[in-house]
């Protein structure tokens, strides 16, 4: 008598949810795979977009985890399952998440908006949040900066896409700005011949736009000349270095006064 009864139940439930049953597994392996073919046709206009590889597995793995949860939330309406009070449950649980990772939620976002605009790549020398270096590697939260120094430096993402970026190697050229004093006394003409002929004799400073030497500015003890060389972006510092060295000593060939600061020695009589 009661194994007829549990077979009746068993039998009566198999009527009832069967169908729902069957119905819900056809969906839920159909749901998958079109959402792991959508996930990979993707990642192909991504890379296709020439997103970062990084940035398009995150997006990728981000779309296709929002698609299996709504998938698995539409499965459960077929048995009649209250979801409401579950999406509310995952929103309060993403609100809260959201909330204790507000710093790196901002930096991830920071992360999004330098891959997809590039203002930089690994291997360009940019000067930002008060440091200089070489672009090690770009993560989603943070980049990685090499000193001249040879320091590393990791800069979050978020105050890094918000602040100022100076890209030093986006062109194939810089002009390298070094400024030279002079004294009151001297001539400028011929100081500016002798600084383009520094300029002009190294192998390193373009010929086209040709170098120039401007008066920047009459200081309190010196005529500050400008020098305003163009070379390769590879050969900024080299040029740097160089025509600061090179310029000394072709002015002291010349004799022409590079102004320095003077000690003066009051002796009081007794």
């Amino acid at each position: 008598m009661d194994t007829q009864h549990y077979i009746d139940m068993a039998v009566e439930y198999a009527i009832q949810y069967g169908p729902k049953i069957l119905l819900a597994i056809i969906i839920l392996f159909i749901g998958l795979k079109v959402i792991g073919m959508f996930g990979k046709y993707f990642e192909k206009i991504l890379l296709k977009s020439k997103v970062d590889k990084s940035l398009s597995s995150f997006l990728v793995a981000l779309v296709t985890i929002v698609l299996k949860i709504a998938l698995f939330i539409s499965v459960l309406t077929m048995f009649g399952v209250a979801t409401t009070s579950f999406v509310a449950v995952l929103g309060a649980m993403a609100f809260a998440v959201g909330m204790a990772l507000q710093g790196s939620l901002g930096n991830f976002a920071g992360g999004v908006l330098i891959m997809l605009f590039k203002p930089f790549k690994v291997g360009d020398v940019i000067t930002a949040q008060d440091h200089t270096g070489k672009v090690k590697d770009i993560d989603i939260f943070v980049t990685k900066l090499l000193t001249p120094q040879n320091r590393l430096v990791i800069i979050p993402n978020g105050p890094l896409a918000g602040g100022n970026i100076v890209n030093l190697t986006a062109e194939e050229k810089l002009r390298v700005d070094i400024t030279i004093g002079i004294g009151y006394g001297e001539d400028i003409k011929q100081a500016r011949d002798v600084l383009v002929k520094v300029m002009m004799d190294h192998p390193k400073v373009l010929k086209d736009p040709a170098p120039s030497v401007k008066v920047k500015e009459l200081a309190d003890s010196s005529v500050n000349l400008l020098l305003l060389p163009f070379a390769k972006t590879e050969d900024f510092w080299e040029v740097n270095f160089d025509l600061i060295e090179n310029s000394k000593l072709a002015l002291d060939a010349a004799n022409i006064e590079i102004p320095y600061p003077h000690q003066v020695e009051i002796h009081k009589e007794a």
